[in-house]
This record gives C-alpha cells, structure tokens and sequence, in this order.
C-alpha cells in the first residue's frame, strides 16, 4: 500500500499557481521576506485562493505540511 506522495517547492508553487522554476521560487521568497511577527498565511501578497490552500493544508496536517513548513522557514529568515 502507498502512503502519502511527498511534495516539493516546485510542486507547491505550481499548485499555488504560481511560476514554480528553481529561480522563480528563490526570487519570490527574497522578494517576500516576512518579519518575525508575520505569519505565513497572513501576507498580504496571496491571493484569498492561495491562503486558503495552505490554511487547509496546514491544519489537516496533509501532505503539504512539510513543504509549506520549508517555505515558512525560508520566508523568515530572522526567525
């Protein structure tokens, strides 16, 4: 039996609609550094759709969770 699929960055861009080349990724997240204070979900750059997909996805504790638990990391950087 399978468990569940592992995701990537790339893989979670893309799912956010987003452009999800290497290059893209790095450049998004130094563009949208976050202060130590700002959560993930509450940027004010996603789209409703987008903050709703990692809401979910983090409090179902699914797949994603890893991945967008990285993507918190790297978008602060002083945390």
């Amino acid at each position: 039996m399978l468990g569940e699929p592992e995701y990537n960055m790339n893989e979670l861009f893309a799912q956010l609609g987003l452009d999800s080349s290497d290059e893209a990724i790095d450049k998004f997240i130094a563009d949208n550094q976050l202060s130590s204070e700002e959560k993930l979900v509450e940027a004010d750059f996603w789209t409703d759709s987008q903050r709703m997909f990692l809401q979910e996805e983090w409090q179902k504790d699914a797949a994603w969770v890893e991945t967008i638990d990285e993507l918190n990391v790297r978008m602060h950087p002083d945390a």
